[in-house]
């Protein structure tokens, strides 16, 4: 499709006619956009900078977490169909780590403005390569024991987000009382598909209000993952986001000419920061979360490690040149120089060329205090 100059309107009018067309049509193209803009900090030391965590290896397999992102979904998208949102930083790890993907596929943000923005940016690029399609939007450093299982649910979400103007999210059933996670709040009784109609979404709980959701089997938690048709998202951006749409539009006229990356820059870094949460998901209609029971973890702290890698019969979880004298239940990572353990209990150490950590486990979310810190000592070296 080739839009015309100053015609912002007749992108999204074009897509609105294609979906009628396939409306009911269960062969609807497969595209993703993975979100790999994050700088991981609270995996600092080993997430820095100019090497987040979604770069990293954090499995025993080897793989970075992008890596092992893309390959779980290759069964259902085409590689050349995959969309990486990151900035222009990292570009150059993502060509090194997908080196199957086509560069051009490789969405630079000039600037970070949260989800909403990000999501619209790759929307308006696969439609102008398909002008409509399933686009499935998932985090680049979340993990997944059991891919299978992950992908019905993708292939159910593909579904309901196909059989008309639906906005759907991927819950996680919550298996014990989490305060770090957002959660939904589902109608039992209205469904589509397999998906249950969404009642609300809500913040971060304290510990008794998330014994209380637990305890009534309709809440979720909020896994950050998305279906839709990319003509439905780009309606809601429209409706619900116009500014960021108008400019979205003005992207779109420029992909594929001269003047893209100016227009990008310029766009892009004139846009308001919003979450697709509070921008579109709790404001649309027609939401709908499909219950995810597939070993999903979002990695999100030094804490994973023990749920993502084998513990010894201590307790420790170990990697490196590591020795331990009565030292239980800790979280070590070392790299050539030896790591020496007396006494030690529920602890984190991380030894990197320049930089070592110590931190009590309990103390595990207060890690990205050290780089608040480090910043205004202006030690940009250990960022």
């Amino acid at each position: 499709m080739q839009l015309q100059k100053g015609d912002i309107s007749a992108f999204l009018h074009h897509a609105m006619d294609t979906m009628e067309k396939l409306e009911g049509n269960t062969f609807m193209k497969k595209t993703a956009l993975i979100m790999a803009g994050g700088r991981g900090e609270r995996f600092w030391p080993r997430s820095r900078r100019n090497l987040p965590k979604q770069f990293l290896s954090l499995t025993d397999d080897g793989k970075t977490m992008i890596q092992l992102t893309v390959e779980r979904i290759s069964p259902l998208v085409d590689i050349e169909d995959v969309y990486i949102a990151t900035n222009r930083d990292y570009r150059s790890l993502v060509m090194e780590q997908l080196p199957g993907l086509p560069e051009k596929n490789i969405l630079c943000e000039p600037v970070g403005r949260n989800t909403a923005p990000c999501i619209g940016l790759g929307a308006v690029h696969i439609a102008k390569k398909y002008e409509d399609a399933i686009m499935y939007v998932l985090p680049s450093d979340h993990l997944i024991k059991f891919n299978n299982m992950f992908l019905n649910v993708l292939r159910d979400a593909g579904e309901v987000a196909e059989n008309g103007e639906n906005l759907v999210t991927i819950g996680i059933t919550p298996d014990y009382p989490e305060t770090g996670y957002g959660y939904i709040k589902f109608h039992p009784d209205k469904t589509e598909g397999r998906a249950y109609a969404v009642e609300r979404f809500v913040e971060k709980p304290s510990i008794e209000v998330a014994k209380e959701y637990i305890a009534t089997e309709e809440y979720l938690w909020n896994s950050g993952m998305f279906t839709w048709k990319v003509s439905t998202i780009l309606k809601n951006i429209q409706m619900h986001l116009p500014d960021t749409y108008e400019r979205l539009m003005k992207i779109a006229e420029a992909v594929g000419t001269a003047e893209e990356e100016a227009v990008l820059e310029k766009e892009f870094r004139a846009m308001q920061p919003q979450s697709v949460d509070y921008g579109i998901m709790e404001k649309a209609k027609n939401i709908y979360i499909l219950p995810g029971t597939f070993g999903w973890d979002d990695v999100g702290s030094w804490l994973a490690v023990e749920r993502i890698r084998r513990s010894n019969e201590s307790g420790n979880v170990v990697s490196g040149n590591i020795i331990t004298i009565n030292t239980h239940n800790c979280i070590i990572q070392g790299e050539r120089k030896l790591i020496a353990t007396v006494g030690l209990d529920d602890m984190i150490i991380v030894d990197t060329e320049d930089a070592t950590l110590i931190c009590a486990k309990d103390s595990a979310g207060d890690i990205k205090k050290v780089l608040e810190n480090l910043k205004i000592c202006n030690r940009d070296e250990y960022i």
